[in-house]
């Protein structure tokens, strides 16, 4: 089921992508500008293009939910660390973990008394 639900929903993709190139541009950013039925007059006439649009994108929000809900039905009660089969804390019972010592990770301080490249005196 959530194979199906995945295939319609990239196809709804890529049929959206090509439904929003295929529409005439009408230039300038955030819509301003184009000819008449710009910004200013209200609504731009509604295209076959422009309700073809909006069904692919309100069936591209319902498989999307679509796939939200079916995952998250099918994951109910696991962990991610309980499907990669990692084995935690209470499984091991062998303490905390050894923390760092730290040694090598800063620089040589001045009172080290070996150079680290030979001089030429």
């Amino acid at each position: 089921m959530e194979n199906v639900i995945l295939i319609v929903h990239l196809l709804l993709a890529l049929g959206l992508i090509a439904i929003v190139l295929m529409q005439r541009s009408e230039g300038g950013g955030l819509g301003m500008g184009g000819g008449g039925g710009g910004a200013m007059t209200g609504r731009a006439a509604a295209t076959a293009l422009g309700k073809v649009t909006w069904v692919l994108a309100a069936a591209f929000i319902c498989t999307s939910i679509a796939l939200t809900i079916v995952t998250a039905q099918k994951s109910a009660g696991t962990s991610v660390i309980d499907r990669l089969g990692v084995p935690t804390q209470e499984e091991t019972d062998t303490g905390a973990p050894a923390l760092p010592t730290g040694e090598g990770l800063l620089p040589p301080s001045a009172d080290d008394n070996a150079p680290l490249v030979p001089r030429a005196d």
